[in-house]
């Protein structure tokens, strides 16, 4: 599960939580986006957001951070991250990349997006009632690449969508949250609200 993570909240965590259970997954892996190719620079520099990362997860023993992109010099393209966990599991072992709806019908503007199907199954989270599938907003290219992986799921190659009840939470609102100095509690951990209270983040 990739994102800036500019901060990890609820709504995150949450998500992460629904999807291991409906895929039963082994454990989920958040890889925070050193340089996201895809938007704007994160409000936060990357150590700051991975260290909030690993705060949010500690205790939960099915949650785990990767620094790898982080830590990689150049821009965070999802197809490399993929490319090097494959690598390190094998190609037998099945491996699940996380996204939200957004993010999945956004992914034709991805770098070499096509290659995620021979990567990993893309499991994408809906909101309650939605056909995310059938949806107008859905690129061509991208209805007829899913089309016939919707069903199907193996070590890679598969599409499922889960409905998911949304938490209404969102980074940017706990930013404007604490620049304007209101409380965020409840809506991300204490632990990474302590973290940015003593780092003097988003103020």
């Amino acid at each position: 599960m990739g994102g800036t993570f500019d901060p990890i909240h609820y709504g995150h965590l949450r998500l992460a939580e629904e999807m291991a259970d409906a895929l039963g997954l082994e454990r989920v892996v958040f890889i925070p986006a050193g340089q996201p190719p895809h938007r704007g620079a994160p409000r936060t520099a990357a150590l700051h957001r991975l260290e909030m990362v690993r705060r949010a997860l500690a205790g939960n023993p099915r949650f785990e951070a990767d620094a790898r992109e982080v830590e990689r010099v150049a821009p965070s393209y999802t197809v490399d991250t993929l490319t090097a966990l494959r690598a390190e599991l094998g190609a037998e072992r099945p491996l699940w990349l996380l996204l939200g709806a957004d993010a999945f019908l956004g992914l034709t503007t991805w770098h070499e997006w096509r290659r995620l199907f021979a990567l990993a199954n893309l499991a994408v989270a809906a909101r309650p009632g939605t056909s995310l599938l059938d949806a107008d907003a859905m690129p061509t290219m991208l209805r007829q690449e899913v089309a016939q992986r919707q069903h199907t799921a193996g070590a890679a190659g598969g599409v499922r969508v889960r409905q998911t009840p949304p938490l209404d939470i969102s980074a940017t609102a706990i930013r404007d949250t604490l620049a304007r100095r209101g409380s965020p509690r409840y809506l991300l951990p204490d632990t990474v609200l302590d973290y940015i209270h003593e780092h003097q983040l988003y103020t």
